[in-house]
């Protein structure tokens, strides 16, 4: 039981990157829900897990979205990942752009999330924002331990379109 509840909470974590000097009022963080990882858990994140916060919101994001996701695609990618966001408090209120691809501009003007400078999806933070381009409506995922996670899960990111950015909650 113990390493099914460290599996949940290490699957469903979201990297907390000091990006920069926002102010208070720019970010959702609350600091007293932040936590560094225990070493056990460490140890599923990688070595370089031990130089950051994990936001509980946006753990509980993670996890709810990978619960509500399908085996194959409903595409409604974007619906999914704003009621898990919604649902685990990382946003106070369910964002309103209609499509995939407007998911990052969305989550950095009105919610508090920073573009990270990493463009590899496999390296992207547990508990991520992954947001894609293309000539339709794009494609939205949050990272999880095991793989991607929107309205269907994957062990891998969604390459079949451009990536347009990686997006987490600075740590104010």
């Amino acid at each position: 039981m113990n390493f099914l509840l460290r599996f949940v909470l290490c699957c469903c974590a979201a990297l907390v990157l000091p990006l920069s000097a926002a102010a208070a009022g720019d970010s959702l963080l609350d600091r007293s829900t932040a936590r560094s990882l225990s070493s056990d858990e460490a140890v599923m994140f990688g070595p370089q897990a031990g130089k950051y916060r994990y936001d509980s919101r946006m753990i509980q994001a993670a996890k709810i979205a990978q619960s509500r996701a399908h085996q194959r695609s409903t595409n409604l990618c974007w619906r999914y990942v704003k009621t898990a966001l919604l649902a685990a408090g990382a946003v106070p209120s369910y964002p309103k752009s209609a499509y995939a691809k407007q998911a990052g501009q969305e989550l950095t003007r009105d919610y508090g999330f920073r573009k990270i400078r990493c463009r590899d999806p496999y390296r992207a933070p547990i508990g991520s924002v992954l947001v894609y381009g293309g000539a339709d409506a794009g494609h939205v995922e949050i990272r999880t331990l095991r793989g991607y996670a929107s309205d269907f899960v994957s062990p891998t990111p969604y390459l079949k379109r451009p990536l347009i950015g990686i997006y987490v909650k600075p740590n104010a």
